[in-house]
């Protein structure tokens, strides 16, 4: 039996099939995966009320994603459950990477200390979507989520758009202001729409087995290439809690998924892994490596996120990482045009940033099935030597690729960021860099910025006269000093915010927390243009 207890979520009678006409919705989200719940969330955060319809009543079934990234759990902290994903998941940094019997190198992924979220935790889906549920109840009165209703039907109107829904107590129509397409691989949305994906499907296939057992494997990503027990193929292991072991193993493209996800074909395979059988099966699933998205994820007033915009192969952790990132960027953006802070054109900059982000994925995820599954013996030949090499020289390292681990891309140079003065500290368009500072207590850089715009000011200033609902921060090593026009003062207790931003710097943040950007000089006409730029009104 699987270890994690599903339980279903109760099912309500719209209000729509209780004579009730609750008129039109400003969001509605379809799909009630970490994606979904994520998006309700922050919309949620910043005021604005969110239908959520799932055809489904309980969690995902099975592990499914289980790797979230540091920038990830950064965003989850800020959504309310970050702590807690961390708490309950199992921390690692160190991955090893094998040729058959020998060790080639290791690495770690976060050298550095001052960080309050790990490098990666694996936490199971179903975990991380009980969870976003859960936090989901602390908005009663601004998200409506809606178990047992599917999606049957769509029309896109000048302004929004109608959707049919089906539940247990027959059909009901709804009208939205704006359509948020979080339903996955196989998406509904999607396929109404008449949109398919654009990109390259790989023949390879790959078996996924949980597996619970006792076992004292360290806390880290161990890969293998060619292992002696699975000869000629790849091979990885990660530990979850619970006593629950992720093993991947490559089956090559002319594998039947139907046959290969059998107990009796799956258990030899992970006796032979694991040296023994003394575990039980939890879960089983059979992959095809896909690295494609769509051409556009805005469609007018319906906008697609998460696996239903983009999917890549797993090796990596860009899928789950990917879809949470989308909705960091959207969120924000979205609330403002529905404030009428921001105009409707302010979503286009979504498109255009994680279209990029997305194939950013897609071509490290494209990289990594070249190298773990040559094609043509030139390939095994370069795949082979740079194995052979890698034990010695640093150069061989990086050209190794079992999955380049997730981490957040660069939009520097798009269009919401403004240009960088000074030299050193952070440059507009990346994610910020954590660090410890107090505020009365110890805490968080992180914790103290997000969900809203904000200028930073690091061992300086800021100007008296700053952009309204702007939140004034200043970093300081001494509380008595920089504080006049501050909101918030923070004290830099280790150095490190002033080590990685650089003394004299201001920032202009934006609400999911990237650089919008950064001066030497604050005049409030900079900062203005800067925040005309960073909301979409003007183009700089």
């Amino acid at each position: 039996m699987p270890r994690y207890s599903y339980k279903p979520f109760p099912y309500a009678t719209p209000p729509e099939l209780r004579g009730v006409k609750p008129g039109r919705y400003p969001v509605t989200i379809v799909g009630a995966g970490p994606v979904g719940l994520s998006m309700a969330i922050d919309l949620a955060l910043h005021g604005i009320p969110s239908v959520v319809l799932d055809d489904n009543d309980v969690v995902s079934l099975g592990s499914r994603a289980i790797c979230w990234s540091k920038r990830t759990l950064e965003i989850f902290d800020r959504l309310g459950v970050g702590e807690r994903m961390v708490e309950k998941g199992v921390t690692w940094k160190v991955g090893r990477l094998f040729h058959r019997d020998r060790e080639v190198w290791n690495f770690d992924l976060l050298p550095e200390p001052g960080h309050k979220m790990p490098a990666f935790i694996n936490l199971q889906q179903y975990y991380v979507e009980q969870y976003l549920v859960e936090r989901a109840a602390d908005f009663p009165d601004l998200i409506d989520l809606r178990w047992k209703n599917r999606l049957v039907s769509l029309e896109k109107l000048a302004d929004g758009a109608r959707v049919t829904v089906e539940t247990p107590d027959g059909i009901y129509t709804l009208e939205t202001d704006w359509l948020i397409a979080c339903d996955g691989v196989r998406s509904s949305t999607r396929s109404m729409l008449g949109l398919d994906f654009e990109g390259h499907a790989f023949e390879e296939r790959f078996l996924i087995a949980d597996v619970e057992m006792k076992a004292d494997f360290p806390s880290e990503r161990w890969f293998w290439f060619e292992p002696p027990f699975h000869s000629g193929q790849s091979a990885l292991l990660h530990k979850q809690p619970d006593d629950i072991y992720r093993v991947d193993l490559q089956l090559g493209p002319n594998a039947d998924p139907e046959e290969e996800r059998k107990p009796e074909h799956v258990i030899p395979r992970i006796e032979k892994v694991l040296g023994h059988s003394d575990f039980t099966l939890d879960w089983v699933s059979v992959y095809t490596f896909q690295c494609r998205r769509l051409q556009n994820f805005v469609h007018d007033r319906i906008v697609f996120a998460g696996d239903s915009a983009h999917i890549v192969s797993p090796f990596g952790a860009r899928g789950g990482n990917g879809g949470i990132q989308d909705v960091d960027n959207l969120a924000w953006k979205l609330a403002l045009v529905l404030k009428r802070e921001a105009p409707e054109s302010l979503i286009a900059t979504y498109d255009e940033e994680r279209v990029f982000g997305a194939d950013e994925n897609i071509l490290n995820s494209a990289r990594a099935t070249s190298f773990m599954t040559p094609k043509s013996k030139m390939e095994r030949l370069f795949r082979d030597s740079v194995l052979h090499l890698a034990g010695e020289h640093d150069f061989a390292r990086r050209l190794v690729n079992s999955g380049r681990l997730s981490k957040p891309c660069s939009l520097a140079g798009f269009s919401l960021q403004s240009g960088a003065e000074g030299e050193g500290g952070v440059m507009p368009g990346s994610a910020m860099p954590d660090a410890p500072v107090k505020n009365g207590r110890g805490g968080w850089l992180l914790n103290h910025v997000g969900g809203r715009f904000a200028l930073m000011a690091v061992e300086a200033k800021l100007p008296q006269e700053t952009p309204p609902c702007v939140e004034r921060i200043v970093v300081t090593h001494d509380q008595g000093q920089g504080g006049d026009n501050a909101d918030t003062i923070l004290l830099d207790t280790e150095g490190l915010v002033t080590a990685r931003y650089g003394a004299g710097m201001v920032y202009l943040i934006r609400p999911d927390q990237h650089i919008a950007a950064r001066f030497g000089d604050a005049t409030p006409a900079k900062i203005g243009t800067a925040m005309a730029r960073a909301t979409g009104k003007s183009a700089g």
